[in-house]
């Protein structure tokens, strides 16, 4: 689906992206890398399936979209270090035309000097590209200086059965 906002052009795409037109900006929130491997680690039941399933879901956008920067709002990596950090590092030196950004989430704990030893840019909290301003939380009235694009809410809908199941979606 594609909408204009603000006088941009915005394409709404099924894999939770946006694509914004004029800046070559394709928007993430929230692709919570290593989470499978966090859970596992803490004992709970999560397939590896999981990590597999991002990595290719990111690559059919950056293909489909071929964007000039990647703008990730927040929570891009789970929790603590593991191997999943690696393998997202050798993914990002795959796409060596693409500036990879990442607006700091409640998630995103790793060392600074981890951050460094990839090819990610970093802004905390927030970062402005008229007319819109990027953060992970969603910013107050009081700051907002332009239309805010934001991640951190995981809005769903709860499906329920008559014989109590249920079944959360996005």
């Amino acid at each position: 689906m594609i909408i204009q906002h603000h006088g941009q052009t915005l394409h709404l795409h099924p894999l939770k992206a946006i694509f914004w037109e004029e800046q070559k900006a394709l928007l993430i929130a929230d692709l919570h890398l290593g989470k499978a491997a966090h859970f596992r680690k803490s004992g709970l039941a999560a397939p590896a399936a999981i990590a597999k399933s991002n990595f290719d879901n990111l690559e059919q956008l950056l293909y489909f979209f071929n964007p000039e920067r990647v703008l990730f709002l927040g929570d891009l990596f789970h929790s603590s270090l593991n191997q999943v950090w690696e393998r997202f590092t050798l993914f990002l030196a795959g796409f060596p035309d693409i500036s990879f950004e990442l607006i700091k989430g409640n998630h995103d704990i790793l060392p600074a000097a981890i951050y460094k030893t990839s090819i990610l840019k970093f802004y905390d909290p927030t970062l402005i590209i008229p007319p819109f301003i990027f953060s992970h939380h969603p910013l107050a009235a009081e700051q907002l200086s332009h239309y805010n694009f934001y991640g951190h809410l995981h809005p769903g809908v709860i499906l329920e059965g008559f014989g109590g199941q249920q079944l959360r979606l996005p």
